[in-house]
């Protein structure tokens, strides 16, 4: 008998690079945009415009580029010529159409794992560049399911559970965000595995008295993963 009949795992920078991608567009933005104002300003307002409009576009490549170019407009007092506008588009498609890189290790270990467990890709974001992605990474057949969320929270996770026929004391959530991977998940009953990347979010730390009291398993890597659920692979 295995621990868990469910084995969830996040997609962006738990499978595949993706915050990376992000920080390399906004250095680009920034260097768009400096001779309008100094660089704390255009990234602390960027940051700013993004989370209010996380309730509009959601999370994703589409949501950062509306973002971008709300952004713009005010830093520039409305001055930002049509050109600028449309770096900006470019600098998302370019994102869009990057390639997927599989974290290391990942693709053996996948395939491990969806031998001996049911495999549940559970991810937020934009569902045209989220399914764009998985297509491209070459593990969709991996997965018994897939799950894209606009949000990660307790009752998205108690949702998935039962949509899945699971109990949540069998059910396991792997990925590299304390705030999406692990709190809410653990408050729906599940189990949860960290697996941090070496770039988080703004949105995604957490404090650290907010994992007081909390159990969750800390992993290097993902490779870590079956030795943890007991398996020999």
């Amino acid at each position: 008998m295995t621990r868990f009949d469910v084995v969830a795992l996040d997609a962006d920078d738990t499978l595949w690079h993706n915050e990376t991608l992000f920080t390399a567009t906004q250095t680009q933005f920034r260097d768009l945009l400096v001779r309008y104002r100094d660089v704390e300003w255009i990234d602390r307002r960027l940051y700013e415009t993004e989370t209010r409009n996380l309730r509009h576009f959601g999370y994703g490549v589409k949501g950062f580029t509306l973002s971008m170019i709300e952004t713009a407009i005010e830093l520039t007092e409305g001055r930002v010529t049509g050109a600028e506008v449309q770096r900006i588009i470019d600098l998302g498609r370019e994102m869009l159409a990057a390639p997927v890189e599989l974290l290391d290790g990942v693709a053996e270990t996948v395939a491990a794992l969806a031998a001996r467990y049911r495999l549940v890709l559970l991810t937020k974001g934009d569902l045209f560049d989220q399914e764009s992605k998985l297509a491209r990474s070459g593990l969709g057949e991996a997965f018994a399911a897939v799950e894209i969320v606009s949000e990660k929270d307790a009752r998205t996770y108690a949702a998935v559970m039962t949509r899945q026929r699971v109990e949540p004391a069998r059910f396991v959530m792997v990925g590299n965000s304390l705030r999406s991977d692990v709190l809410p998940v653990l408050e729906a009953g599940g189990a949860a595995v960290h697996i941090p990347y070496h770039v988080t979010w703004q949105h995604e730390q957490v404090a650290d008295d907010a994992l007081a009291g909390k159990e969750f398993a800390r992993l290097a890597t993902l490779r870590d993963l079956p030795a943890w659920l007991g398996d020999d692979a």
